[in-house]
This record gives structure tokens, C-alpha cells and sequence, in this order.
């Protein structure tokens, strides 16, 4: 907890032309408040004054969080303390004094300096990465940003295809992104041009853009000859064409961005010297080991449990819970980047990670859905990174499941006796076996003698560390 006597506390209702301040000094009991200009000149000008206010003394200033110019200006004052919070935050405390819904600029950062005052040991300060890493981080959401605005003109131009020229859909692949299927729009936007086209001239088109599978080139040949106008009304067809050509110039460009923040980002994280510890992450390959990076970051104080990043990232879910009711939820105002890179990672590790794979079919098996799978062992997955980050040692699974293995077999009860780990170990040999996988019945403890065989060792493995609750910790 930040127990730093200030020599001044001030909240920032920022916005995009000025911000709201209230402000109070540690030897006065009145508050000031005022409007900020919003250039960054009126805005240093302003901090540069209040600091010959209080000299060689430091300030807490308070905002609400959010990706804005204002922390970027504050920074670069190093005296001052910066507590984020959320925006919800503000909003509720503004709600519970004044329910009737009143709002202005002065009197929300006069609540923020109240929350400041009162409840400073509920606040976090901001404790920024290093520079390498912020940077890496900034270029991980950029490329998100580029890949989503991607996959959004890529349906754009779906979508215009379907109106007028359908059959290009099948002769150019799903990935319309791909340098092939570019290609081929811009040389054919309509049918009537593409049918003009000789046998040959395809082949060859084909053959340049790497799809030489002889059977799947006369296919596209035979579709286009016997291929017909979805509709020739010049209305409908020249504006669509228009269209499309715009769609292939941007996707063009978009492309050759992407491949630029990915040499960029491959640049950063070789140079960094975390790199090495998420690199050998099991399917965190050349986009997911910097995101996996940036999540974790410099400071690992940041995160003092693992329940406090599985709750940051909302991984963790929520429950609710009033007389005789209770729901339980996945946990809102989380930041969306940030659990996305954790469960698509984690999606990830089902294709080369076992305990995982055999993690996920369990639960598949079981009925639940596929982003709550993901999400569970997202949740799981950090509990062990987090270990091996605090520990500043590499994971290594070969040791997880000897660890964990260890355990269920303490964990174990007497011969004789049936448990609740036992008859989950039944279901998932039984699972295991209607995969195709060799069936494992239900053993004591002396029974783990048998899983070093050959022939049930993966088997057992699997089953065994994935069902025991021990293991599930």
C-alpha cells in the first residue's frame, strides 16, 4: 500500500479540449478547481506552476484510465504519482451520492479527489514497463488493430462478391488476403472477363501462385466453363467491380503493413531479455510469445498472486450471490486485449501440449463449449506461468507432469476405499478409451507402476494428471 504523504493531490476529468481539475494541498482544508487547456503547452505550463507551488516535495494526481494524451504528458513529470481507476469506478461513486443522474466536468474530478483522499489504499499507482517493453506492447496492439481492419474489409469483399460474382468464392480460396487470390480479382473482377480467358493462361496463373495440384486446376477450369451470370444488369455489376477493386488495393496495403509490424515486433522481442522464457512456451510462436510478454511485463510485484492477474485479465470468472440465488458469470471491464492473447494461447497449446489436449477432450466430452474450455485452461495455464515467472525458471513440461503426478499419488486414498478422484479417473479412462486410446481401469496407488509401460504410458499420463483435482490446481 502507497503511504507517501503528498504535498498535493489533484483529479483530472480529462477530455479531449480541456480538462476539469480539483486539487487540494496537504496544508490547506479548502479545494481548488478550475478548467486546464487541453494543448499539451497550456497543460506542461499548468503542472510547471502548480510544482513551484510545493518544491522538492511529491503529488498524487488521479484520472480516469483509458488510452489518452493526459498520462503521456504526466510522466514526463517525474514528482507526480499516478493512480489510474476505472472509469466504472467513477461513474458508481457519482451514482451513489447523486442518483437523479447529474453530470459535469468539475464535479466528477472533485469525486475523483475524494476517492483520491479517502480510499488511496484501494487505489493502484501506475508503475510503467521499460521502454523496450512498452514498445513491444504498442506493437502488438497496433498488428492486432491491422489484422482486425483485414479480416473486416476481407468480409467487406465477401460479401460485394456474393452480390454479383459468386463463383470467384471457389476459385480462389477462403484466405482472400492471400497474394493469389489478390491477384486474380484484380486481373478478373467479373465473370464476363474471366470467361474470355484461355485454358492455358489459368493454368499458368495457377501454377505461378503455388496451386499446382493438377486435379484442382481442371476442376476450376471445368467451373469456369460452365459457369453463368449471376446477374448482367451494368447497374448492379460496374459499381460491385468498383467496389472490389477498392477492397484488393486496401487489403493490398494492409497486408504489407502487417508483415512490416511483424518484422518489427520479431526485431523487439529477439532484444529483449525476457524473450527466451516465452519463446519455449508450447504454441506461443512468432505473434503470440510477444503478446504473452506484454501481459506479463517488467514488474513482478504487479501481479502479487495468480489470482490477481487471472482476475486483471478476466480469466477468472465471477459470482454472484443474493439469499437463495447465485449466477456466476464471466467478469466484465476486463481488458480485452489482454485476456484474448491468454485464451487464444492457451487454444493454442491444445496441439502440443498433452495435458492440455487431454484437458480439453475431457471437458468437450463433457458438453461444455469451446470458449469456456479455453477460458479454464487459460485460468490454469496462468497458474503455472505466473510459478515459473516468479521463480524466474523456464517451463518445462516433462517436469509439470512428474510434479503433478507426485501429488495425485499423495493425494491418494487407502486401498479399498472409493473417492471422488477415483471415479473421475474412471470417467476420463473411459473417455480416453472411446477416443481410440488404450482403456486404463481404475487403480490404488500401487497401480502407477503400470502407467511406466510402454503401452499405457501416454495414455496414463493423460488421464491421470488431467482428472485428479490435485493436478487441476
Amino acid at each position: 500500500m502507497n503511504t507517501t504523504d503528498y504535498a498535493v493531490c489533484v483529479a483530472l476529468d480529462w477530455s479531449d479540449q480541456q480538462h476539469a481539475f480539483a486539487l487540494q494541498f496537504a496544508a490547506a482544508n479548502s479545494k481548488e478547481t478550475g478548467i486546464i487547456p487541453g494543448s499539451p503547452e497550456g497543460f506542461h505550463h499548468w503542472l510547471e506552476e502548480l510544482r513551484t507551488r510545493c518544491p522538492n516535495q511529491r503529488g498524487a494526481v488521479i484520472l480516469e484510465a483509458g488510452r489518452n494524451s493526459v498520462v503521456h504528458m504526466l510522466v514526463e513529470h517525474p514528482w507526480l504519482d499516478i493512480f489510474p481507476i476505472h472509469p466504472a469506478t467513477c461513474a458508481r461513486f457519482r451514482t451513489a451520492f447523486t442518483p437523479s443522474g447529474a453530470k459535469d466536468d468539475v464535479p466528477d474530478a472533485e469525486i475523483l479527489l475524494t476517492l483520491l483522499l479517502r480510499h488511496r489504499d484501494q487505489l493502484h499507482q501506475l508503475h510503467r514497463d521499460t521502454a523496450q517493453t512498452r514498445e513491444l506492447a504498442a506493437l502488438v496492439v497496433a498488428r492486432r488493430h491491422a489484422v482486425d481492419r483485414r479480416t473486416q474489409i476481407g468480409h467487406q469483399l465477401r460479401t460485394t462478391l456474393k452480390s454479383y460474382f459468386p463463383q470467384a468464392l471457389q476459385l480462389i480460396g477462403e484466405a482472400l488476403e492471400h497474394p493469389m487470390a489478390l491477384d486474380f480479382l484484380s486481373r478478373w473482377p467479373d465473370l464476363v472477363s474471366l470467361k474470355k480467358a484461355r485454358a492455358a493462361t489459368l493454368r499458368t496463373f495457377y501454377y505461378l501462385h503455388r496451386a499446382r495440384r493438377p486435379e484442382l486446376i481442371e476442376q476450376r477450369i471445368k467451373l469456369i466453363g460452365a459457369a453463368r451470370p449471376l446477374t448482367q444488369d451494368p447497374a448492379v455489376v460496374a459499381p460491385a467491380v468498383m467496389q472490389v477493386q477498392m477492397f484488393v488495393e486496401l487489403l493490398r496495403v494492409q497486408e504489407k503493413h502487417v508483415a512490416r509490424f511483424d518484422e518489427q515486433i520479431a526485431e523487439l522481442f529477439a532484444a529483449h531479455p525476457a524473450a527466451a522464457f516465452f519463446r519455449q512456451l508450447p504454441g506461443a510462436g512468432a505473434s503470440l510469445a510477444p503478446r504473452l510478454l506484454v501481459a506479463f511485463g517488467d514488474d513482478r510485484s504487479r501481479y502479487p498472486t495468480p489470482s490477481s492477474l487471472q482476475q486483471y485479465a478476466g480469466v477468472a470468472p465471477v459470482l454472484e450471490r443474493s439469499g437463495q440465488k447465485s449466477w456466476t458469470h464471466w467478469r466484465w471491464h476486463a481488458p480485452i486485449f489482454l485476456r484474448q492473447s491468454l485464451v487464444e494461447w492457451a487454444g493454442q497449446t491444445v496441439a502440443f501440449c498433452p495435458w492440455a489436449k487431454a484437458f480439453y477432450w475431457q471437458h468437450r466430452n463433457a458438453g461444455k463449449g469451446h470458449q469456456g474450455i479455453l477460458r479454464a485452461l487459460a485460468f490454469k495455464w496462468i497458474r503455472i506461468l505466473w510459478r515459473c515467472w516468479q521463480a524466474h525458471e523456464p517451463y518445462d513440461d516433462a517436469r509439470y507432469i512428474c510434479q503433478s503426478r507426485v501429488r495425485a499419488t499423495s493425494s491418494n486414498a487407502p486401498l479399498g476405499k472409493t473417492t471422488r478422484t477415483s471415479a473421475r479417473r474412471v470417467r476420463c479412462s473411459s473417455a480416453w478409451a472411446a477416443q481410440g486410446g488404450p482403456s486404463m481401469r481404475r487403480q490404488p496407488r500401487r497401480g502407477l507402476q503400470e502407467l511406466d509401460q510402454p503401452q499405457g504410458r501416454l495414455a496414463g499420463t493423460l488421464c491421470w494428471f488431467v482428472t485428479t483435482s490435485s493436478a487441476l490446481r
